[in-house]
């Protein structure tokens, strides 16, 4: 996935109504950009990161997009949470993923559930359906871990509850978290910033969803597809209780 427009550097001033960041560009002026992320994007928010945003299109009521974040080490985050499904598209389409890569129909957006849309369908004759949620995943508070959500989503444990339908019924449900990080090396659900969706988790993986784990390659130009994460125990209050098993092996 190619940024269509080359990236202008700057410095947060500061995010706010969660849709909305002020930016000092390197050319010395003050502008307003979209941030194209709903959540709490804890550590990508402080005052004086170093962030790269895209001009705007034709029609866009704002004149830039925040769509990277520049981290210590050379290491990237992508904010845009709609860049993930991008990424898993092409991905999909050009057979890189090997969980998925047996399936040559690729459906975005599908309606599935009770008032749904899955971001993928995927059908091959001789398989079962294959139904793909995708999640962006950009907290990191510990090493090299990756963690999913960053605050309360309700929307995200229902797509969980009605992947485990699709699996009860036969059809293969997948859960794959795209890390929009490069400092990340393996995944893990943040069950401290949102019990219910751990506990949606674990009761998805028991009725037969699988879950998978992609980093990502990033830079100015754009976000591709990187390798395989594995996805290690979460753990609540009590470190004994594990809300999701390791699905995959880091490969």
């Amino acid at each position: 996935m190619r940024f269509p427009s080359p990236l202008v550097p700057g410095r947060l001033i500061r995010r706010y109504k969660r849709f909305l960041a002020d930016v000092r560009l390197d050319d010395g002026r003050e502008v307003t950009a979209h941030c194209p992320n709903p959540g709490s994007m804890i550590g990508l928010a402080e005052p004086g990161l170093r962030i790269w945003v895209e001009p705007g299109l034709p029609g866009r009521k704002l004149p830039y997009a925040w769509r990277l974040a520049e981290l210590s080490g050379g290491h990237w985050a992508g904010i845009d949470t709609a860049v993930p499904n991008r990424v898993v598209g092409e991905a999909l389409r050009a057979g890189q993923l090997p969980e998925l890569a047996a399936y040559r129909t690729v459906l975005p957006e599908q309606r599935y559930g009770r008032a749904s849309r899955v971001d993928f369908l995927l059908r091959e004759p001789g398989l079962p359906d294959a139904y793909v949620e995708v999640k962006n995943v950009h907290l990191r508070r510990e090493g090299d871990l990756a963690e999913f959500p960053d605050c309360v989503t309700a929307r995200g444990a229902r797509h969980l509850a009605e992947l485990a339908e699709v699996a009860r019924a036969g059809q293969r449900a997948v859960m794959l978290y795209l890390v929009q990080r490069t400092d990340c090396a393996r995944m893990r659900l943040a069950a401290d910033l949102d019990p219910a969706y751990a506990a949606a988790a674990l009761a998805a993986e028991r009725a037969g969803v699988e879950f998978l784990s992609y980093g990502t390659s990033i830079d100015r130009a754009g976000v591709t597809l990187g390798l395989a994460l594995p996805i290690e125990p979460g753990v609540a209050e009590k470190p004994e209780r594990n809300y999701l098993r390791a699905s995959i092996e880091l490969r």
